[in-house]
């Protein structure tokens, strides 16, 4: 029996992140505004995954390491990924995504009548209500949302 060959090359320098719902990626480089000329990128969508039973996505990033806003951003999308931190080839840092309790403007308020959506100079900002499956309240009107209207806005 031959040996199992990588079906992604692995990344010098960058971040993985693994364990995307499966066919959320898509997403998940909208919210980081990729792909880019600047930034090289591997996507791999569908791949059996051992830990969940089924499939997952997986994203590689090389030469970028995301900032707290992003991770937050991805959480939303893929609130069980984990994310990988590799520096010469090597995973230097590996956790889970972690999902804060106030997200601030990352979402916009669903309700057209919410002050967040008006010409005043306030941001959006969102409590975490329930995780599985994630349920959001806005701080201003207190209108709920959920995973659906996220992905409304990301997709």
């Amino acid at each position: 029996m031959s040996k199992p060959e990588l079906k992604v090359k692995p990344i010098k320098n960058g971040t993985v992140i693994d364990h995307i719902t499966s066919n959320k990626s898509l997403y998940v480089l909208k919210i980081l505004n990729l792909p880019n000329e600047d930034t090289n990128l591997s996507l791999a969508m569908n791949v059996p995954s051992k830990i969940a039973g089924s499939k997952k996505d997986i994203v590689k990033i090389e030469n970028r390491e995301l900032e707290t806003k992003e991770l937050k951003q991805v959480a939303l999308i893929a609130p069980k990924a984990t994310i990988n931190i590799v520096r010469d080839y090597k995973i230097i840092a590996k956790d889970k995504i972690k999902f804060m309790s106030e997200l601030d403007s990352i979402l916009k308020c669903t309700n057209p009548n919410c002050i967040s959506n008006a010409d005043e100079p306030i941001e959006s900002k969102f409590h975490l209500i329930k995780k599985s499956p994630i349920l959001l309240r806005c701080h201003y009107c207190e209108r709920l949302i959920n995973e659906k209207d996220i992905d409304q806005q990301f997709s």
